[in-house]
């Protein structure tokens, strides 16, 4: 799909070379054509005639546009123009008269688009194109032109020769057009001989109708022979690479007469904010669009009163918009738009009544629109035609009813703003008004009736803003004109027209979302025979289709009624040549599947109630195809092996079915394929070695099947991958050290109900986006690798369309599309066999959401730092044996809103306070035998606290801690008591002796009292 960028910046292409035809023809006037209706008087003289002929003999004219050069007379022959008076060739008109290219709208990513019918027919144009064009070389002979003051070679095809040195002697010469004709090399300066030259249009863009390269090959290293000259009035060098020309601005100040400058495209990067002395004050027309200046835009433009058009459009432009330019009196075009702009818009820009065309789109401008509007329609006679300020996020305000003073307005752009307030009633008095977007604005509010009004409208799109209330035929009357109508709101605005309802506009496009226009199928959609594009999406239309509107409506090349409550089978119909997509998506369809044969390159049938099986020759029937999702259906048999004929396609979905059978074995052509997605389904086998060609794929969903064998080793050509789910099959083996290597740009990777084995491998860490770890229910071994919380994650990640993973968090499974997954950081190994501690590395996944590691052998403590797991939201730890206290950091963690961390050897006293407060559910600690607090009954000691931790789980009470102090007390009193008596005796040799005569004395007494007593025993 295009971006709107990329296609904002062809359109401005295209007009750049639309205004160089428009350029030529206000030039012409300076240079008196010569008519081509030749007086018969002179006949051209044989040199001149000779000249031409030799010039055209080195020419290839594969059309034979210069078929008519034969005879005499030179002057009746195509292209050549010769002077009434002398007979003399004074023109050389060899101008390509290819078809003037048409626009045309095409809707993609909820928006209208400009488009140009070529779009669509890029080849057949291309070729169309080359074969008028005039090529070859181009013969000096034209030196033999005295008096050739005219010469037009644009919109040929010379295939990248360079310009002729010989250009700069053909003296005579007053208008030179050289552009859109693939020169190239560096352009002579020799073509500053041309003294008399007034005209000199070099645009190089690559051609009027391909536009690829900002650059076909020419350029200028130096615009010194600008100063030959004197008499230029007009000047385009447009796309020529000026980029080694720093002073170009000086260059350009040698051109006093100059009236228009275009320089578009020419990788300018200085753009000067003061120039000492302004010579080009008779400059009309600047365009310096599509440069890299990234500088304010200069002062020195307000003072340049002529200036009737300024074209600065994707030129890198920041800071304010001057206020000095709202005071050019003369400016008929000011195009501002793809820029960086800070600040509103002048109010000085009021004082534009002369102004035409204001484009402003891209630019981030803020502010509000009332106020300039108001302004504007001050003027007694205000010329505005083209109001365009869309995509301006910045820009609010409300749509004043001082709108009506705009008389001449055709065009008001105001996509993707900021608009409030509904739209005024006197919006209808714009008699003029051709196209009127205000789409995906914060509009609100009725739609006016008086929009019917509008008899010129060709464009309406009023989508994405919050209108109610009810449309009826009031609202279309006067629409005369419309081709192209975009409403949607939030299933609050009603379409209520008669059945028999013939709208007064024959539409080529249309789509209508979020509202409501059933329940019965539109019958007015069949007086709409012009259709080319039709989307019907959430309308509340629970109707079978009708045969005749395939009938009705023969044109239309794309397809969209997603969102309904379609009911009943497709009827066949025989599509448009051109038909490309079609979407039938999320309604109530049954039967077959609609696969006719087509040129259609994508088809949405998912969430439908299809059945029976595929085409087995689908790749005969839809040989363009290039998208199909067919998921949610009940489909059945197997894939069949034509899909392997598909070599376009890139989107292949069949998700959710009844498939059966093994996989085709023919997959080498399909190198386009990026989402590969069978999941759900009953296919078995293994898987067929020739999907390792298959290396473009950013998405391979295989989940919920019967595969098994290994991850075959050619997973590692993968190198674009995304997202890989294999879950729920039966593949086993271990897991390859080279899938870090060899998926760098893996995002989410899940592997559940496996039979994997092994240990995790390091070399995992190596993705370091991976977001989503998904490796639950195998049989993996091994200690959680330390690395994992090195992850760095890019906020920039892929979304694939249509992606959807399962993931278990919170204790359920929940299904994840493109819409939400890029927000699930998750990391899932439960249910294996994995031991060691849980790394404190992990903690360092700043945003990851949910974290399971239940069921395993898990040994060690809850990480201390778990509190910098700030996103968390489920944290399940259950069924390992964890031991220790629950950390108080824990509580800090204010998503978390789903715990278990049952079945451990954690102890202590459970924290409280914060988020933990909220989950009171005793199961989230049961199993714990050691934990005692809210929310289990167990209450918890006074000192429960103070628990010392033994490595086996057990525990020491307070008790054990008082009489481990005891013994310390002891030991140390026994030290100080034996040294405070014994080293004292050792000392002092005084008391030594004192001591132990006190002894021998005690024991002589003791001595004499026992024998005593033994005595008088004895005696008794």
């Amino acid at each position: 799909m295009v971006t709107t960028h990329n296609f904002m910046s062809t359109v401005h292409l295209l007009l750049i070379f639309f205004f160089s035809l428009l350029g030529t023809a206000s030039y012409l006037q300076l240079i008196k054509p010569v008519s081509c209706t030749k007086s018969h008087i002179f006949r051209c003289s044989k040199v001149e005639r000779e000249a031409l002929l030799s010039f055209k003999e080195d020419l290839t004219d594969p059309s034979g546009r210069l078929s008519s050069w034969v005879g005499e007379d030179c002057c009746n022959w195509t292209g050549v123009g010769c002077d009434n008076t002398t007979g003399h060739v004074v023109k050389l008109d060899l101008k390509n008269s290819f078809p003037t290219i048409e626009f045309d709208l095409y809707y993609e990513d909820n928006e209208f688009h400009v488009a140009t019918e070529y779009d669509r027919h890029v080849d057949e144009i291309a070729k169309a194109h080359n074969k008028s064009c005039l090529g070859g070389k181009i013969s000096s002979s034209l030196l033999n032109l005295k008096h050739l003051s005219y010469f037009d070679l644009s919109l040929n095809n010379f295939n990248g020769i360079n310009i002729p040195k010989f250009f700069g002697s053909l003296e005579s010469l007053r208008y030179l057009n050289l552009s859109f004709s693939f020169f190239s090399g560096v352009i002579p300066p020799h073509l500053g001989n041309l003294s008399r030259l007034q005209y000199l249009d070099l645009n190089s863009i690559s051609s009027a109708f391909i536009m690829v390269n900002p650059f076909t090959g020419l350029e200028v290293r130096s615009l010194d022979w600008f100063v030959g000259f004197p008499s230029l009035r007009y000047l385009n060098l447009g796309n020529v690479n000026l980029e080694k020309v720093p002073n170009w601005i000086h260059a350009v100040n040698m051109l006093p007469p100059l009236w228009e400058l275009h320089l578009a495209g020419c990788g300018l990067v200085s753009l000067p904010h003061s120039i000492s002395s302004i010579n080009f004050t008779k400059l009309s027309v600047i365009d310096l669009s599509f440069n890299f200046f990234n500088s304010s835009l200069p002062h020195w433009l307000s003072n340049m009163s002529g200036l009737s058009t300024i074209k600065l459009e994707f030129s890198g432009l920041i800071g304010d918009i001057p206020v000095g330019l709202g005071h050019l009196n003369n400016l008929r075009n000011l195009d501002l738009g793809d820029n960086h702009f800070v600040g509103k818009i002048p109010n000085s820009f009021s004082n534009l009544c002369n102004l035409q065309t204001l484009d402003l789109r891209f630019s981030n401008i803020s502010g509000e629109i009332t106020d300039f509007l108001d302004g504007l329609s001050q003027c007694s006679n205000s010329s505005l035609e083209d109001l365009n300020l869309g995509h301006n996020m910045l820009l609010g305000g409300n749509l004043p009813h001082s709108l009506e003073g705009l008389k001449n307005l055709k065009t008001i752009d105001l996509f993707r703003c900021s608009i409030t307030g509904s739209i005024p009633d006197s919006i209808g008095n714009l008699s003029s008004l051709q196209t009127l977007d205000l789409s995906y604005n914060q509009m609100n509010g009725t739609i006016p009736k008086s929009i019917g009004k509008l008899s010129m409208l060709v464009l309406l799109s009023l989508g994405g803003n919050s209108w109610e209330g009810v449309l009826t035929e009031a609202h279309f009357q006067n629409l005369i004109r419309l081709k192209f109508l975009y409403l949607s709101t939030k299933w609050t605005l009603i379409l209520d027209v008669k059945h028999d309802w013939v709208p007064p506009f024959k539409l080529i496009k249309i789509k209508l979302a979020n509202m409501q226009i059933g329940p019965n199928f539109p019958a007015w959609l069949e007086t709409q025979n012009d259709l080319n594009f039709l989307g019907l999406d959430n309308v509340s239309i629970s109707d079978t289709i009708p045969d005749g509107l395939w009938k009705s409506c023969p044109n239309v090349v794309s397809w969209s009624l997603t969102g309904n409550k379609l009911r009943g089978q497709v009827p066949y119909f025989q599509f448009h040549p051109l038909a490309s997509y079609f979407d039938l998506s999320s309604n109530k369809l049954e039967g077959p599947l609609p696969l006719f044969h087509s040129n259609l390159s994508s088809i949405f049938l998912q969430n439908n109630l299809f059945s029976g099986p595929i085409s087995e020759n689908i790749g005969e029937l839809l040989p363009k195809l290039s998208s199909i999702d067919l998921s949610s259906n009940s489909i059945t048999g197997r894939i069949p092996y034509s899909i392997g004929m598909l070599k376009e396609l890139s989107f292949l979905i069949l998700r959710n079915n009844s498939l059966s059978g093994k996989l085709p074995p023919h997959w080498k052509d399909l190198q386009q394929l990026l989402v590969l997605d069978l999941a759900e389904n009953n296919i078995f086998g293994n898987v067929p070695s020739s999907m390792r060609h298959l290396s473009s794929l950013a998405h391979l969903s295989l989940r919920q099947n019967h595969l098994e064998g290994e991850i075959l080793s050619f997973f590692r050509n993968y190198g674009n991958l995304t997202s890989l789910d294999l879950g729920g099959n039966k593949f086993s083996g271990k897991l390859p050290v080279w899938i870090g290597g060899s998926l760098p740009q893996l995002l989410r990777l899940s592997l559940r109900s496996n039979l994997f084995h092994g240990d995790i491998p390091q070399q995992l860490c190596l993705i370091s986006n991976l977001q989503i770890i998904d490796l639950a229910h195998n049989n993996f071994s091994g200690v959680i690798p330390q690395c994992l919380g090195n992850f760095s994650y890019d906020d920039d990640l892929v979304m694939i369309l249509t992606e959807q993973m399962p993931i278990v968090s919170k204790g359920r499974e929940n299904l994840y599309d493109e819409s939400t997954i890029h927000l699930v950081y998750s990391i899932d190994l439960s249910g294996n066999n994995l031991s060691g501690e849980i790394p404190d590395n992990i903690t360092s996944i700043s945003k990851l959401v949910s974290m399971n590691l239940s069921m395993n052998h898990l040994t060690g403590r809850i990480p201390e730092k778990i509190e910098n797991l700030h996103m968390l939201e489920s944290l399940d730890l259950s069924m390992n044996e964890l031991y220790g206290p629950i950390p108080d950091s824990l509580s800090s963690l204010t998503f978390l809103s789903h715990l278990n961390l049952s079945f451990n050897n954690l102890s202590g006293k459970i924290p409280t306070g914060n988020q933990l407060q909220t989950l009171s559910d005793s199961s989230i600690y049961e199993g714990n035998s050691l934990l005692c607090g809210p929310p289990l009954s167990t209450k918890c000691s006074e000192d429960e606290t103070n628990i010392k931790i033994t490595p086996n789980g057990g525990n020491q009470n307070g008790r054990g801690i008082e009489s481990f102090s005891f013994w310390i007390s002891m030991i140390v009193g026994f030290i100080v008591a034996f040294w405070g008596v014994c080293g004292t005796l050792i000392i002092k040799t005084s008391w030594r002796q004192a001591y132990f005569r006190s002894f021998d004395n005690l024991k002589d007494k003791i001595v004499v009292f026992v024998m005593v007593k033994i005595v008088c025993l004895l005696r008794s």
